[in-house]
């Protein structure tokens, strides 16, 4: 049986930038997952690295991972593009909640700056005039290829920090002893169940809550969001880069939610059933010119996620792509791809559970992990290993 410092069980972005941390640290870490790859959803958003959309101590651990995306991209490429965000305002009172998001940015030496109307079409022409007030862009934010990202990121670890990966292996049981945490392995590659020890293990399960500990998720209160979400066929002569957050986005992002006038803010009758399905629009390019467009947000508790469905409704994606014609000039059909994703949350911001002193559960980070897993990832792997990272 072999032994390690420490093993992540899921390899999606929370748990292999703690696997990172960890292996940059000097411990010896072996990171799991169930699947053949990740395909949870680290691989099913957008992509966006977004801190100004985030509050409180999430804004700060974004910060922070926009410095450790940029240096591991020193290094190797993560698909990490440094081409800004921008916060697109159609009416009087998205267009205050963005100036006052600016002071407050500001106050705390966070970069960014307001844009004109002109200012917004000239910087990019595919808007549609007649949306367009204003804008608040960051030029310090950051998007990487959501398809690609995490599975570079696991090869660097394995390579420069001798990361030990395995995958399609599911952890069937997990038990302490007083040496530590042993797993147990099923898959395909396992014909005989598989085991390891380690001092600690950290279990990053995303939405997946019944296979280990249920009693514990069962009184987590974790809730699954599921969000709809589309691409579009390449198109490279349409100029829309960065990431591309609009109205309905300043409607609901956290940030927005701290500025003085957002306790007044009504929802107009045309953007009513929009909210009813949590729509914000938002729009990136990928590499190779396609569009990504959402997304929506239904939920449900996740010992129940099967409530959710395992298909797309054609009427949420109706209302998303009638939205997005409203913003943007070019056609967004034909559609190449269409997905559901899900992720787990909680009213707690995220779920931390110690099973015992060697097995920690960590999920339930909702929409912030691409943004700001990687700091906070830093953060917890020096609070609990107590090492220096």
């Amino acid at each position: 049986m072999a032994f390690y410092d420490l093993i992540v069980v899921g390899a999606g972005a929370l748990g292999t930038f703690h696997a990172y941390h960890a292996a940059r640290a000097g411990q010896r870490v072996l990171l799991l997952e169930k699947d053949a790859y990740p395909a949870g959803a680290t691989v099913r958003n957008f992509g966006q690295v977004v801190p100004s959309g985030l509050a409180g101590r999430w804004f700060d651990y974004g910060r922070r991972s926009l410095e450790i995306y940029k240096a591991i991209q020193q290094e190797t490429d993560l698909t990490v593009r440094a081409n800004g965000s921008v916060y697109i305002a159609s009416d009087a009172d998205e267009l205050a909640l963005i100036n006052e998001l600016h002071d407050r940015y500001v106050s705390v030496g966070y970069p960014c700056e307001l844009l004109t109307k002109a200012r917004c079409l000239a910087q990019y022409p595919a808007l549609q005039p007649d949306y367009v007030l204003g804008g608040l862009y960051f030029p310090d934010e950051v998007s990487v290829e959501p398809e690609q990202m995490v599975h570079r990121l696991i090869d660097y670890i394995c390579q420069k920090y001798k990361v030990t990966y395995q995958s399609g292996s599911a952890v069937i049981d997990c038990q302490s002893n007083y040496n530590g945490a042993i797993v147990t392995l099923a898959g395909p590659r396992q014909t005989n169940r598989q085991r390891f020890q380690a001092d600690r293990l950290l279990l990053c399960s995303g939405h997946e809550v019944r296979l280990l500990f249920p009693d514990i998720f069962a009184d987590a209160d974790l809730i699954i969001s599921k969000l709809q979400m589309l691409m579009t066929e390449p198109m490279p002569d349409v100029a829309l880069r960065g990431n591309i957050l609009t109205g309905l986005t300043i409607r609901r992002y956290e940030s927005f939610r701290e500025c003085p006038s957002y306790a007044g803010l009504t929802t107009p009758d045309y953007l009513a059933e929009l909210k009813q399905w949590g729509i914000h629009i938002l729009f990136k390019q990928a590499t190779d010119g396609s569009f990504i467009i959402g997304d929506s947000h239904e939920y449900a508790p996740a010992t129940r996620v099967e409530d959710l469905g395992y298909h797309t409704q054609a009427h949420i994606n109706r209302l998303i792509l009638n939205e997005a014609r409203r913003i943007v000039r070019f056609p967004v059909e034909p559609i190449r791809k269409e997905w559901a994703g899900f992720y787990s949350q909680t009213d707690k911001e995220i779920f931390e559970y110690d099973v015992d002193e060697h097995i920690r559960i960590i999920t339930g980070i909702g929409g912030k992990g691409m943004t700001s897993g990687a700091g906070y990832a830093e953060a917890s792997i020096r609070q609990w290993l107590g090492v220096a990272v």
